[in-house]
């Protein structure tokens, strides 16, 4: 006999990236057996779907009419175009960039209806004219989705006058050139240096 609300829970919680089906079923149980856990992330929740939005400007989320970067005054007028707010937190955490942001929420996938206007492309275009950004840095995945953003990006962006790069990629440290895929090794060579 399976209980409906249980299961309905179970199902919404498996939605989540990285959860499985039994460590959905453990978390349901977790927020019955803790009603107030249970209130506590109802809460969040719902004051999250109240108050957070994507910035006008970078599409980065934010609950105030600007997020705080772009808000902030100190930053470089360099963009950096990431795929979702987690690559933004990520690059921001790490402290090595501190320009500004685009986020595209997604990649380029023209067979699941991905094309440009969802991801706001004319949008970045009109974001790096007006700050007269100087350089744009592709910061994706290097995946087949995230090589056909990037060559989209840098020919949409030709006419910014700004100089479009994407982060270096290639082996990375320890790794083995036997057990490299052709794509890195291909993308190492591309981007060899003088020793």
């Amino acid at each position: 006999m399976k209980d409906t609300w249980f299961e309905r829970l179970t199902d919404q919680i498996a939605r989540l990236p990285g959860i499985g089906r039994k460590t959905a079923a453990r978390l349901a149980f977790a927020l019955v057996d803790d009603r107030e856990m249970a209130h506590d992330l109802s809460e969040a929740l719902r004051e999250t779907w109240e108050s957070v939005r994507e910035c006008p400007r970078c599409r980065n989320l934010t609950e105030n009419d600007l997020c705080s970067i772009c808000s902030a005054e100190n930053r470089a007028v360099t963009v950096c175009v990431v795929e979702n707010p987690a690559d933004l937190r990520s690059i921001e955490e790490a402290g090595l960039f501190r320009g500004r942001y685009f986020v595209l929420h997604g990649l380029l996938a023209p067979l699941d209806g991905v094309g440009p206007s969802q991801l706001g492309i004319e949008k970045l275009s009109t974001l790096v004219k007006e700050a007269g950004a100087e350089e744009v840095v592709l910061a994706l995945d290097a995946t087949a989705d995230g090589e056909a953003t990037c060559a989209y990006l840098s020919r949409a962006l030709e006419g910014t006058g700004a100089r479009v790069t994407r982060l270096a990629r290639g082996l990375p440290s320890g790794a083995s050139v036997e057990f490299t895929d052709a794509l890195t090794l291909a993308q190492a060579f591309e981007g060899r240096q003088k020793v």
